[in-house]
């Protein structure tokens, strides 16, 4: 009930006073994890809850006092990878609580670590009856964006999980207390197993008790909820803004004044704090919301259902929501999570895992510090500096904007750049007039941070937005750990070392007299006009191979692109082929049956506005927007090399054909020949296309 309740008001009362577009405010499951801790200050009171409550008032008075200030600038010193760290252990507690109550058993322990631990031990105790409607449950999480029909696809993968456990209920008759018998062994089921909602909402709704605001327990906890409730809403904000179709940014401190506005009627009515929801957004914008309102008519629906529907969801068994915890808490922390972390390279990796030891040994306040704590001790070690002068270093001494004869813009930036310089950075980049042509030299930067790289680069597609272009620049004498684009940069005079893939691709280009460059090519814009990529951030594209065959420019090239943000985040990988025209070519979107559907889980032909054009085969979905152009296009030539290849998807911007591989991955050098030939083939056919259509 706090969680809906919250939801509600995050709809209802958030939307009149944020700052963001399309953004979904409510609880999350990340903040469970700090309310727990916040309860177990005060474990065997009775009056925990209500202590807790008044600490999330107190927090949302803190976070409208912070927007008024006009202090979410703030949010930018708390480094990337310590708060992706702060979310993995936050789904490691997440996971540990509940595992014991999507099996069916209990335990007595109370840390995390030991909490794991003893749900190995309590295997052999497992509540067959409990675990198979987790287990149903987690089938579905996992396979639901890979079933074709259509059905499925009309109501998100959760309330799917709640709807298939009630006929589970009703089969193992849990509605009435008792004990069923599997291989000679009595287990007990009964409506403790099943959500409990009161019949009276106003039964549901519990105060507040401030007669704690004097203690350090109760200012602790207003200081975590504030903190993790703060940054993750901000830095959500920021994630939603990059799926914007109208790429519009989110007014953060207009943001922090909305939910905190939000968060302190949720805790009067005892609900959970209140943030930007990326999951939720995400199905927003996938579903073409435009404006705020529909964060208002999610509130309001949520609020009709919880009205109308009270009796079904007293039928919900508590196992389907602990599976769709335990679900969240593993994506939260998953394997894919570590390995996107270590290909942003080693120090990365060492933020984010001491940020996890160090919060589920501790909590979640002491993690952040230790984890921005332990950033900084890296930075320093690494610049190489006497403590003086790193703290002077962070500064940016000597960093200015430059306007050039041509009009243009140089800035130069001097000193450490790491997540402490953001505010620093970010008054610098707000000089930048819209529309200008700007180059950022960070040739004399003695180290570039994660956290200010992904800054740049988010400047620059904001700014190409504007009509302005940005150049990023001065990092040839800069190492790094990794390939990764933005990958920690340390100021030296070593040079990049290729790898043996690496090597590979250049020996083609040398071979043929064409251009390769191995580290990050600055032309994500290039891709941006394809309708794949416009709700998928492109992060960075490397191992370029180009050439220009008169006037027409292909390349193929790594693409390193996500979908979704944090509880919804995933990462691929592909190299992906492109030829580019001087001459229009109609739009169009050429799929092999099933293949976004096989290969990255979603049923992306079902959303393109194109109209469908069926005189082609029946082994191809095929949608454009202009069916006479589109005629002309697919000659018989062109038709039987479509065929004829293992081309799994083809796509036009109207000036542009992107070719996608067979699968999401990155391709060994053998496989660039047949890549080459493709497009070799295909060049000539189009070269004759007419530019008319």
């Amino acid at each position: 009930m706090a969680g809906l309740t919250s939801a509600i008001i995050g709809g209802i009362v958030t939307t009149f006073f944020r700052g963001s577009y399309v953004g979904i405010n409510g609880p999350a499951a990340g903040l469970i994890a700090v309310i727990l801790s916040s309860l177990l200050l005060w474990e065997g009171d009775p009056k925990a809850l209500n202590y807790v409550l008044a600490a999330i008032v107190v927090s949302g008075g803190l976070q409208v006092v912070l927007g008024v200030l006009k202090l979410g600038k703030f949010a930018e010193i708390f480094h990337s990878s310590v708060i992706h760290g702060i979310l993995a252990a936050i789904g490691i507690i997440i996971f540990a609580k509940q595992i014991h109550v999507a099996m069916g058993t209990t335990t007595v322990e109370t840390g995390t670590i030991e909490t794991l631990i003893d749900a190995v031990r309590q295997i052999p105790n497992i509540n067959p009856f409990v675990v198979t409607i987790s287990l149903a449950g987690l089938l579905l999480l996992i396979f639901q964006s890979r079933i074709s029909y259509k059905l499925f696809h009309i109501i998100p993968a959760p309330l799917w999980v709640l709807l298939i456990g009630i006929p589970f209920v009703f089969l193992f008759g849990f509605s009435e207390a008792g004990s069923i018998e599997f291989f000679g062994k009595a287990y007990e089921v009964g409506p403790q197993l099943l959500v409990d909602i009161p019949r009276n909402l106003a039964d549901a709704i519990v105060h507040p008790d401030f007669s704690q605001i004097q203690t350090w327990k109760f200012w602790s906890s207003v200081i975590s909820i504030t903190m993790i409730a703060s940054i993750q809403s901000l830095a959500m904000g920021r994630a939603v803004d990059k799926l914007d179709p109208y790429k519009r940014k989110t007014n953060l401190n207009k943001d922090l004044i909305g939910v905190g506005i939000a968060t302190m009627v949720s805790g009067a009515l005892g609900g959970l704090p209140i943030i930007t929801v990326i999951v939720r957004s995400t199905v927003n914008i996938h579903n073409h919301a435009k404006t705020k309102w529909s964060n208002l008519y999610h509130g309001l629906l949520l609020l009709l259902f919880v009205l109308v529907l009270a009796p079904v969801i007293s039928l919900v068994p508590l196992a389907s929501l602990a599976v769709l915890l335990v679900f969240t808490g593993y994506k939260l922390a998953s394997p894919q999570v570590i390995r996107h972390v270590m290909d942003q390279g080693i120090e990365q990796l060492v933020f984010f895992m001491g940020t996890v030891i160090i919060t589920l040994y501790t909590d979640l306040l002491i993690g952040i510090l230790g984890g921005l704590s332990l950033a900084m001790g890296t930075h320093f070690l690494l610049a190489k500096l006497s403590i003086g002068q790193f703290i002077h270093m962070i500064q940016l001494p000597g960093s200015n904007l430059f306007l050039r004869k041509d009009g243009g813009y140089d800035l130069k930036v001097k000193g450490v750049a790491n997540f402490l310089s953001a505010i620093k950075m970010n008054d610098l980049l707000n000089e930048v007039p819209a529309g200008s042509n700007l180059f950022i030299d960070l040739s004399k930067a003695r180290l570039v941070d994660f956290s200010i790289l992904e800054k740049l680069y988010d400047f620059e597609r904001a700014h190409d937005i504007t009509g302005g272009t940005v150049t990023i620049g001065g990092l040839e004498q800069h190492i790094s750990s990794t390939s990764h684009k933005l990958g920690l940069k340390l100021l030296t005079t070593s040079a990049h070392q290729l790898t043996s893939r690496e090597k590979g691709i250049k020996e083609i280009a040398d071979k043929y007299g064409w251009g390769y460059k191995a580290e990050s090519v600055d032309h994500e814009d290039y891709f941006e006009p394809f309708y794949f990529f416009q709700t998928r951030p492109i992060e960075y594209t490397t191992n370029c191979l180009w050439s220009v065959d008169g006037d027409i420019q292909w390349e193929i090239t790594d693409v390193t692109f996500e979908e979704g943000d944090f509880l919804a985040y995933e990462e691929y990988k592909a190299t992906l082929s492109l030829i580019r025209f001087p001459h229009p070519i109609p739009r169009f979107n050429i799929e092999r049956n099933g293949f976004f559907d096989k290969y990255i889980g979603l049923a992306f032909h079902k959303d393109i506005d194109y109209d469908i054009y069926s005189d082609f085969s029946d082994d191809f979905i095929v949608h454009c927007n202009d069916k006479p152009a589109m005629d002309r296009f697919l000659t018989q030539e062109m038709r039987d090399l479509i065929l004829d290849s293992d081309v799994q998807h083809l796509e036009s911007s109207g000036d542009a054909i992107l070719i996608f591989p067979d699968k999401f991955k990155l391709a060994p050098v053998h496989e660039y020949s047949h890549k080459l030939k493709l497009i070799q083939e295909m060049l000539a056919l189009v070269k004759g296309y007419p530019m008319e259509v």
